[in-house]
């Protein structure tokens, strides 16, 4: 069975709450972005995605708010959470509707280019097709991990991701098909963090950081900025690494398993180990480290 909203006819507005209500009232989660199609922080404190725009896991050292509210968690199908006037200012500054497919028990693939729908319509079976700006959605019935870059322009967007709405598209939803689940094993698989003799700055052991959970926030605010990039990737690799030594790494707080987790994030963006190396210690040197 089809998910019930992914089958309905567009709606007929501009408005972003006007549309998220049609989708919601469809028992699409859906959540307001921002410009650079990046959620709102839906609380004060969260405000200008000052909680690194993460939904609040413990496990993550994220925002303490009450409940989950921003990122993928904040979709919801709630009219009542969706127009209330902690909200008001988010949909004031709305560019678009994402929604998380994980939630609507579907799958996305997203292609972005025309390389990549090449390679779809060769090894993938036909499903719901909603074009984007530079490529196209392929959605499947299921639900699934999710991952960027699996392969050259391909991302998938399952659970705990989220997909712009562009549209019902056209085709029939097909169930998820084992070749998508392979390709998230598969990248797992391949990417591994190399650090060629990379190794975290030893600091003066005078740790100004409160607790454990600012380090935490810090890296991964820093992994998600590096995941999300879609263009000169290269470029937001060193301005993250830059930013995370500014940070941390004079301190002694840094540690291996978190320069790992940069560089894992760097190399499934398609950086190489030289690329990384060459950035961390280009960032050392700027900063004196």
């Amino acid at each position: 069975m089809t998910h019930p909203t992914l089958v309905r006819r567009d709606v007929r507005t501009d408005h972003p709450l006007d549309i998220a209500l049609h989708l919601a009232a469809g028992a699409l989660p859906v959540l307001p972005l921002r410009a650079g199609k990046v959620p709102f922080g839906n609380c004060r404190t969260c405000a200008d995605n000052a909680c690194s725009g993460r939904p609040n896991m413990k496990a993550a050292g994220n925002c303490a708010c009450p409940r989950p509210c921003h990122g993928w968690a904040a979709a919801t199908t709630d009219r009542d959470v969706l127009s209330s006037p902690a909200w008001a200012v988010a949909w004031s500054r709305a560019e678009t509707v994402a929604y998380h497919p994980g939630g609507a028990g579907v799958t996305v693939v997203d292609l972005d280019d025309a390389d990549a729908i090449a390679w779809a319509r060769e090894n993938l079976p036909p499903t719901r097709t909603v074009a984007t700006t530079r490529g196209e959605h392929w959605i499947y019935r299921g639900t699934m991990r999710s991952a960027n870059a699996v392969r050259p322009g391909v991302d998938i967007k399952s659970s705990m991701s989220y997909a712009r709405w562009l549209g019902t598209g056209t085709g029939i939803m097909a169930p998820l098909p084992s070749v998508v689940r392979a390709l998230v094993v598969k990248a797992s698989a391949v990417v591994r963090p190399v650090r060629s003799a990379v190794s975290a700055p030893a600091g003066d052991g005078q740790c100004p950081h409160r607790s454990p959970v600012f380090l935490e926030r810090g890296i991964a605010m820093a992994e998600q900025r590096i995941t999300e990039a879609r263009t000169q990737v290269h470029a937001t690799v060193y301005r993250t690494f830059l930013a995370v030594l500014s940070a941390h790494g004079r301190c002694g707080c840094l540690t291996e398993p978190h320069i790992d987790r940069l560089f894992t994030a760097a190399q499934a963006q398609g950086e190489t180990a030289r690329h990384c190396t060459e950035a961390w210690a280009n960032a050392r040197t700027s900063l004196g480290l």
